[in-house]
């Protein structure tokens, strides 16, 4: 799993059928405790997750098994959402 912060949302009109009904969020993950790798991820939200809130995403063939439906083209998933997070030194 991956921790990130949500920059926005995506729309999209068209797409795979198998798509329709998710909730897609733009997502920048956490590179270290004080900064983000480069570019930007696109992940189904099955947490709530809403703008700027900290979350866990997990990639891969486990994004699509958190959501209960193994067919359906996704790579990455919102699985939770940070309420602390705490580093040690």
């Amino acid at each position: 799993m991956e921790i990130g912060k949500v920059v926005g949302n995506v729309w999209a009109t068209r797409k795979d059928e198998k798509l329709c009904g998710q909730k897609f969020l733009v997502v920048k993950l956490l590179k270290t405790k004080d900064t983000y790798k480069e570019g930007f991820l696109v992940a189904a939200d099955n947490a709530g997750a809403g703008s700027g809130d900290l979350v866990f995403i997990t990639k891969g063939s486990s994004a699509r098994v958190s959501l209960d439906k193994e067919n359906v083209p996704i790579d990455a998933t919102i699985v939770g959402i940070v309420d602390t997070l705490e580093f040690f030194d």
